[in-house]
This record gives C-alpha cells, sequence and structure tokens, in this order.
C-alpha cells in the first residue's frame, strides 16, 4: 500500500459503524470503487448511507458503483487545526463535490495539490483512492483538478 498521504500521520483512521452500515463504502474505496447508494424501488440517490430510502422509505438501498468524477459545489479553506497532528500543517482545502452521475450527490474531500492554489465552484475534479495501512487497511476519497 502507498505510504503517501495528504494530511500528516496521527489523524484517527475511519471506521464502519458497530453495525457496519458503511462497510460497502468503504470496502469499495479498498478496491479503488466509489459506491453510493441507490434504492432499487424508486431509483433515488443518497450518501451517507441510511437503512432505509429517503425518497420511498424502503429499506435496504442497493449499493453501485459511480465514477468518481465531478464538479465543486462548496469548498474551504482551513486554517484552525480541527485535530493535535494537524498543528503546523495548514492550511488545506475541503470540498464539497457533487457527482452529477449519481443523481447530484455531495460529499465532502480533501483537495489535493497547492493548499493556496485557486478554487473555483463548477471545477471538475477526479478522485483519488489513497490507500493507508497503519492502523490498519483502510482508504480515504480525495479530490484531485485534471492536469
Amino acid at each position: 500500500m502507498s505510504t503517501t498521504t495528504y494530511l500528516p500521520p496521527g489523524l484517527p483512521a475511519p471506521v464502519p459503524e458497530s453495525d457496519d452500515l458503511s462497510k460497502p463504502y468503504w470496502d469499495g474505496l479498498r478496491e479503488g470503487r466509489l459506491r453510493v447508494q441507490r434504492c432499487s424501488a424508486c431509483q433515488a440517490w443518497q450518501f451517507g448511507p441510511e437503512w432505509i430510502c429517503h425518497q420511498c422509505h424502503t429499506f435496504d438501498p442497493a449499493w453501485v458503483d459511480v465514477v468518481p468524477q465531478g464538479r465543486i459545489f462548496s469548498w474551504e479553506r482551513v486554517w484552525h487545526p480541527s485535530h493535535a497532528c494537524l498543528k503546523g500543517h495548514g492550511p488545506y482545502l475541503v470540498v464539497l463535490v457533487e457527482l452529477p452521475e449519481a443523481g447530484g450527490l455531495r460529499m465532502l474531500g480533501n483537495l489535493l495539490g497547492d493548499p493556496l492554489q485557486e478554487v473555483h465552484i463548477g471545477a471538475p475534479v477526479t478522485g483519488v483512492f489513497e490507500h493507508h495501512s497503519h492502523p490498519f487497511p483502510h482508504t480515504l476519497l480525495q479530490w484531485t483538478t485534471p492536469t
């Protein structure tokens, strides 16, 4: 697994909830696939994970793969360290990415590259799967602008 990471070591590693609701999402990332939920009954898209469809209230929406490409819907340059290990490592960019292939779902992530770069609403971004091995194998979805 890659040891190159965007943020410094020491951040808590993400884990699925104890009921494994988000396990398909995290497993997909480890496989280099972006998975979100889509209801088999009404075809509504949703993220974050839920046991029930937000639209028609059918239980157990399906997990489907989507292309990790979208557009910046909103963004923030973060200067204040939100965790002790981030002290002295700012700023960094957080983006809210809209996924047109997934019904316009939006998800948060870091925007890779120069933290002082110009960021434009509507700019295209592509997902990057950042693999980690410590403290256990997991993958984060980061975002980058095409070159």
